[in-house]
Formats: C-alpha cells, structure tokens, sequence
C-alpha cells in the first residue's frame, strides 16, 4: 500500500489534481451534523493518460477540472450521508462512471470542525478507487 502522498506503484504519473475545494454539507451520525451543517474540504486525484492532451492543446482530449468538480459538489452539497466513507465513495464511483478514460481516482473528504479534545486541522478520509476491468 503506498504511504500519504504516493502514487500507487501500478500507475502512470499522469493525473488531475483537485485540491481544496470547500462546500457546506450536511453529512455525520450526529442529529446536529444533519440539521446544521459544517464546511468539508476535499482533494480529489484523477490519473488518465494526459499526453493526447499535452500535444494537442485540445480540450476534447482530457477531462475538465470544472466536471470533476460539479460532481464533488453535486455529492458533498446532495443528500445527506452518514459516513464519510460514503461521501468520498459516491464522488470516486461518479467520477469513474462518466468519465471512461480516467483510470483511477483518489478523494480525500476532510472535516475541519469537529469534537475531538484538541486542536487538529480535520479529521477525514482517503480512498482509492480504479476502473474495473
């Protein structure tokens, strides 16, 4: 298993990066969670082969940023989910879902407010998801 911040050692090194996006969700097993809310942040890697792209300068050839992004939105802004796993699950199986030429995604779900006794920047989780075959 490749440690914070590596890239598995099956992939190329070709990817989309996403990194800080921030949207109020109503996500959590506490009542309060769902009826108030509180701000996520979530990174999000998208590895395809970007070379196609790179020689043509051509939009067409790639995956948009913007498109990548209105799923994590779409999901983390939707309905409510309990688990965290959850939220990161249904952006990676989206993103894998309508975009065929991407091979693997990585989402980070963090949540900056939490309870915890002491000071953290989030709690939150990682997955890591490829294309079946």
């Amino acid at each position: 298993m490749a440690g914070d911040g590596e890239e598995p050692p099956a992939m190329g090194g070709d990817k989309l990066i996403l990194r800080g996006l921030q949207f109020h969700g109503f996500h959590g097993v506490k009542q309060e969670e769902k009826k108030l809310g509180q701000k996520f942040v979530i990174d999000v890697d998208a590895w395809m082969d970007l070379a196609t792209a790179g020689d043509s300068d051509d939009i067409s050839h790639t995956v948009s940023y913007s498109d990548i992004y209105r799923i994590a939105k779409g999901v983390v802004e939707g309905p409510s989910h309990n688990l965290l796993e959850s939220v990161a699950q249904s952006i990676a199986n989206t993103t894998l879902l309508k975009f065929p030429p991407i091979s693997a995604v990585r989402v980070k779900v963090g949540k900056p407010h939490v309870a915890v006794q002491g000071v953290v920047d989030y709690l939150g989780v990682e997955i890591l998801r490829h294309r079946k075959a």
